[in-house]
């Protein structure tokens, strides 16, 4: 299949509705350390992943005219390392985008999810029309927001949303980080995938006042 995008080390492909896929997404959504801060790290049902997952990562966006998640192999490989989100939250209207991100262990520490945002990113406000791009975390989880950070993203705001089923961790409540079309061309040359942005573009305190490792 064709790739949606090519990174140095990356292609990102739509996801197909095979066993295949089915099999690298249950597998994926079901490692406790990639669902820690999803869901707490429960078991998810194959059930679960074939009637709402899928239909999920399938779905075409007609205001981008794409999809809004893509399956992440290594370009020399074709290893499955997870999946990408960067999607519009309404169809109609391409102005925001979401960005997230979801790596199996093996690809940790790697560089991997911020190469793919930061592709992601140029795609869409250079391509698809976006004009911001927006992701969320839980506050604990440091490791996503150095991602978002690295990506060009800054901390907008603290908040505490509401866990019907809470996990550990939620009652430090989530984060919004948001990237502007603006912001990102005034700093367009230091955006690229391979490189990194200065430390001046993004708060290392993050938005609560703390250090984030």
């Amino acid at each position: 299949m064709n790739p949606f995008l090519e990174t140095p080390r990356l292609a990102l492909r739509p996801f197909t509705d095979t066993e295949a896929d089915t099999d690298r997404v249950h597998a994926l959504h079901n490692d406790p350390e990639v669902m820690r801060f999803i869901n707490g790290g429960r078991p998810v049902s194959r059930e679960t992943i074939r009637a709402e997952t899928l239909p999920r990562l399938l779905h075409d966006h007609p205001c981008f005219g794409t999809r809004g998640y893509w399956a992440a192999e290594e370009r020399t490989t074709g290893t499955f390392l997870g999946w990408f989100e960067f999607r519009p939250p309404a169809d109609d209207d391409p102005a925001v985008a979401e960005l997230g991100y979801r790596l199996n262990r093996e690809a940790w520490g790697r560089g991997y999810a911020t190469e793919g945002s930061r592709a992601l990113i140029r795609h869409g406000f250079t391509t698809l029309g976006v004009r911001r791009v927006t992701a969320e975390t839980m506050t604990v989880n440091t490791r996503s927001r150095r991602v978002m950070e690295k990506s060009g993203l800054t901390c907008l705001r603290h908040f505490t949303g509401d866990w019907p089923d809470p996990i550990p961790g939620s009652e430090q409540g989530d984060v919004t980080y948001v990237l502007t079309r603006g912001d990102w061309e005034a700093r367009r040359p230091t955006m690229d995938e391979r490189e990194r942005p200065p430390a001046a573009s993004y708060d290392r305190r993050g938005c609560d006042g703390r250090t984030i490792g």
